[in-house]
């Protein structure tokens, strides 16, 4: 049986749709990782073949406040469950982020590279990595980037709020790889049944900056590319620093003979339109 947590969240119930009847779906109701005690009796409760874990603190700016519950779920509680895990000989998949490298480097990032992170979301998932590798021997550290869905809210539902009261300012100078959570559930479930332990980078095809994602979804959706206003990184001020560079590249797909992810423009037109066509037939208000 594979448990999956966060099975709410954007990633968890992409998770719940691919697995159907052979999970069972733990949302923070069910299991609260603020509380690491009740890891133990969970696991031991429910023995579950696979743990899936899907929860995370993804409030980037505000974890620069938060630094607690940031590195409670994102860290403390993720090293619990590996442990918990491992003594119960249950395999772990937890997922990590981009956010871990300081953007410095040229090229795309690959598992190797030395992670340097930014901001105390970036700090608490490099622990929550660190953690969950030291407590179990057999845990797969999937890090991806930027995910996107139709299903929940993330950069392309917010872009199309905005897109459709007016301009929209978005940065330019931070690039990467957006990501179809679905892709990843895909890619993941084929990590797993490779035998992948350790660091893997899953991420879609497809190298942009969040400007140039919202003019392909603007283009998309009908309205006019020049609504997208370009803006820097340092003009935005936001409180958290993101990587000027985070491509997430890989070593390792092809050892494991797991295919890669495909380019995110596959999946973007079918998004747009589910979405565009949700709005026009509930619309707000």
């Amino acid at each position: 049986m594979i448990a999956v947590l966060g099975a709410k969240g954007q990633l968890g119930s992409a998770f719940v749709r691919a697995l159907g009847d052979s999970c069972l779906p733990m949302s923070r109701a069910d299991l609260d990782l603020t509380y690491v005690e009740a890891i133990e009796p969970w696991v031991r409760s429910v023995r579950p073949d696979l743990v899936i874990n899907c929860a995370a603190y993804t409030a980037v700016d505000a974890a620069e406040t938060d630094v607690e519950t940031a590195r409670m779920v994102n860290a403390i509680a993720v090293g619990a469950l590996a442990e918990t895990a491992a003594r119960h000989d249950a395999g772990l998949v937890t997922f990590s982020t981009d956010y871990v490298f300081d953007g410095d480097k040229e090229t795309g990032y690959v598992e190797s590279d030395e992670a340097n992170p930014l901001s105390v979301y970036g700090r608490t998932k490099l622990e929550g990595e660190q953690r969950a590798m030291a407590a179990h021997p057999d845990v797969l550290v999937v890090r991806t980037s930027w995910l996107l869905s139709s299903t929940h809210r993330n950069f392309l539902t917010t872009m199309l709020c905005k897109l459709a009261e007016g301009e929209v300012t978005v940065v330019t100078d931070q690039r990467g790889r957006p990501t179809f959570v679905d892709d990843l559930v895909h890619g993941t479930l084929d990590a797993v049944n490779a035998g992948a332990t350790g660091i893997l980078h899953l991420a879609n095809q497809g190298v942009t900056t969040w400007y140039g994602l919202a003019v392909e979804i603007a283009s998309l959706a009908g309205y006019d590319p020049d609504s997208v206003k370009p803006i820097s990184s340092a003009d935005l001020d936001r409180p958290a620093r993101r990587p000027a560079n985070s491509v997430l590249d890989s070593d390792r797909l092809e050892e494991l003979r797991v295919p890669p992810l495909p380019h995110h423009r596959v999946g973007l037109p079918d998004a747009v339109r589910e979405l565009m066509t949700r709005r026009l037939t509930h619309p707000p208000g």
